[in-house]
């Protein structure tokens, strides 16, 4: 890509972008804001064509991270960024996932199976559809697209919350099946679900490794050179690691071999995705959170 295009493809993620120039304001130390938006987290993010995020399953951040069962991971880690200082929000599984996609546990205090379509708080998904910006979530095992099931065989609905919410389709609820061969066809961002094996809940670090290699590597190795991104990252520890958990970021856009140690969680993350993906808005606690710096080209 040129840089006249990585340019045009870069653009200001801000929660405020506007200082007042008026001396009085200045010596006041007052922002002005656009729609509202503060300024406490203003960064610079690109503006991937395609985000892909996937969610692993309780394992902390030094049971993967230098793990010789997770070969592939750490090779993401080494080619791209790796986040020293992520952390899960809770305890257990489901109410990380509700906060990494809307900002908010949504009072989920449980892995219990939820009531489809009962909720109406934004989220990413529905800050893509209102921007015009295409979405989709893509998940193993899922009986049929659209299944709103609560189980089936080794599919988990308490990691798809994308259910719940009465503003996101259903249909965008793909099964993994359906994740594209051709990668300009995926959606702008998408999450991407391995079943209770393949995400290490029920089987091991290296099983999960070789899922992720042997299903998104090629899209990670074509995201490389086509200005999009992969996100592997986790719900939650082993609870016995504080909530740290590993998360790595591949592609174009990012700055290899980066490695910050600033702290961040799945509201940050959520935030850094909107950014990223220019939505214009901020859902629940992502609103206050930080967008991940210092690991862009």
């Amino acid at each position: 890509m040129s840089n006249s295009r990585q340019n045009r493809h870069r653009r200001t993620r801000t929660k405020a972008a506007v200082l007042l120039t008026v001396p009085a304001a200045l010596t006041a130390g007052v922002f002005a804001t656009v729609a509202g938006i503060d300024s406490a987290s203003a960064a610079v993010v690109p503006s991937p064509d395609h985000i892909v995020v996937v969610m692993m399953e309780n394992h902390a951040y030094g049971q993967i991270i230098g793990s010789k069962d997770a070969p592939y991971i750490n090779q993401l880690a080494t080619g791209g960024a790796l986040l020293k200082a992520s952390y899960g929000i809770t305890h257990p599984s489901q109410p990380n996932y509700f906060a990494i996609f809307s900002g908010s546990t949504q009072g989920i205090s449980d892995d219990g199976c939820f009531k489809a379509g009962s909720m109406t708080a934004a989220n990413l998904g529905s800050e893509l559809i209102a921007a015009k910006k295409t979405w989709a979530s893509y998940n193993e095992s899922l009986p049929g697209e659209g299944s709103t099931t609560c189980k089936s065989g080794r599919y988990a609905q308490k990691h798809n919350p994308w259910f719940a919410f009465k503003n996101v389709p259903t249909n965008t609820g793909k099964t993994f099946a359906q994740f594209p061969s051709d990668f300009t066809k995926l959606p702008e961002v998408s999450f991407v679900t391995p079943d209770l094996c393949s995400d290490m809940h029920d089987c091991s670090v290296g099983t999960g490794d070789g899922w992720i290699k042997n299903n998104l590597g090629a899209y990670a190795s074509w995201a490389k050179t086509h200005n999009s991104l992969l996100v592997v990252t986790y719900d939650e520890d082993n609870k016995h690691s504080g909530n740290q958990i590993p998360t790595v970021l591949y592609g174009q856009p990012v700055k290899a071999g980066t490695a910050p140690t600033t702290k961040y969680n799945h509201y940050d993350m959520l935030r850094t995705l909107e950014d990223l993906a220019g939505v214009g808005s901020h859902a629940g606690k992502a609103a206050s959170a930080s967008d991940i710096t210092g690991v862009w080209n």
